[in-house]
């Protein structure tokens, strides 16, 4: 990412992601009773609200430590949906009374491992050189003769 890439493009999707993941959470705790379906959708609109919260996140991170290839927006959006799992995951084995400081780090790191794998395969693919562009005049790298 440059210097010159603005958050409006991520603004509208982070604004939707925090209203549908949070305001549902909200609706479905207050109204609704604790069913098995109920739970279903409580860890999606969790995910849907982490994902919202953590994209702007994602976007300042790429922003202040740049990467080569610079993190286009499908990197900041995998990265949000990263912190996203992680945080729905350790609500779901929190219910379970599996979680522990030492899952929870472990976790981290794997989801980590698992994302500084892929930006690896991603900056290792092979693009052609770009063509390079002619030059002012037709005859210039004709040498006189």
């Amino acid at each position: 990412m440059d210097a010159k890439t603005t958050f409006r493009p991520y603004l509208v999707p982070t604004l939707i992601l925090l209203g549908l993941g949070w305001g549902g959470l909200a609706l479905l705790v207050l109204l609704a009773l604790p069913t098995v379906w109920v739970r279903w959708g409580f860890f999606a609109l969790f995910t849907l609200g982490w994902i919202g919260a953590a994209l702007p996140a994602a976007y300042f991170l790429n922003l202040r430590f740049p990467s080569t290839p610079p993190a286009q927006p499908n990197v900041i959006l995998r990265q949000s949906t990263w912190a996203g799992v992680y945080w729905s995951t350790l609500a779901w084995l929190q219910l379970g009374d599996i979680l522990t400081l030492w899952v929870a780090v472990g976790l981290a790191a794997g989801l980590c491992a698992v994302e500084y794998l892929i930006r690896m395969r991603e900056s290792s693919q092979w693009r052609p050189p770009a063509p390079e562009p002619p030059a002012p005049d037709g005859d210039a790298n004709v040498p006189n003769g």
